[in-house]
């Protein structure tokens, strides 16, 4: 066994243990340098307990916060004989952190419930958009039809394969300048027989 490992940190007794307790005493009757001195020692070890639980620095530090409003108002009912300041004040921010998962579960709970409880649409409520969708690709598929060859597998290759510039003018065949060419002249064609602005 190491040295280190053989002596806590922080005692649960000595002059550690009596400084906090009477530091908490005097927090107790309103005394503000106690309470700092008592924020100063025990500061870090309930926001490392807050991190620890909560896993988000920004909650664990508001947590903390409130653990030591906390600690400010309910001073005057610490039980010395319940056990230590530190311990009392650790098991504070222990209910706190732990208050606050739960929370953010029920919150997120209640948002997965509020999720499956919005109403599906019907087979009845999708009828106009399918119809809508099928008259759309009807007026495409007529001013398809109303290009010449060439400017119809150009449209067809590029904004229906996926197919790039170069890769169409290679599947047709054709100079690269000639699909650029039909693709533009294709596309004006489309804008103009299905109205579209712009």
């Amino acid at each position: 066994m190491r040295v280190d490992e053989a002596v806590p940190a922080h005692p649960p007794d000595g002059a550690g243990a009596r400084e906090l307790a009477g530091l908490l005493r005097r927090t107790a009757l309103g005394d503000a340098a106690a309470f700092e001195g008592l924020y100063r020692e025990l500061a870090g070890p309930v926001l490392g307990l807050a991190a620890r639980v909560l896993r988000d620095r920004a909650q664990a530090e508001e947590v903390a916060q409130e653990v030591f409003v906390e600690v400010w108002r309910l001073a005057a009912r610490y039980d010395p004989e319940a056990g230590g300041v530190r311990a009392w004040v650790l098991t504070v921010a222990h209910r706190r952190a732990v208050d606050r998962v739960r929370a953010e579960q029920a919150a997120s709970d209640r948002e997965l419930r509020a999720g499956r409880a919005e109403p599906r649409s019907t087979p009845a409520d999708e009828v106009p958009d399918q119809v809508e969708r099928g008259l759309d690709r009807e007026r495409v598929r007529r001013c398809l039809g109303r290009l010449t060859e060439l400017q119809r597998e150009a449209v067809r290759l590029t904004y229906y394969r996926g197919y790039t510039q170069r890769e169409a003018a290679a599947a047709l065949r054709v100079p690269l300048t000639s699909v650029k060419g039909r693709l533009r002249d294709g596309l004006i064609r489309l804008r103009d027989c299905l109205g579209v602005a712009g």
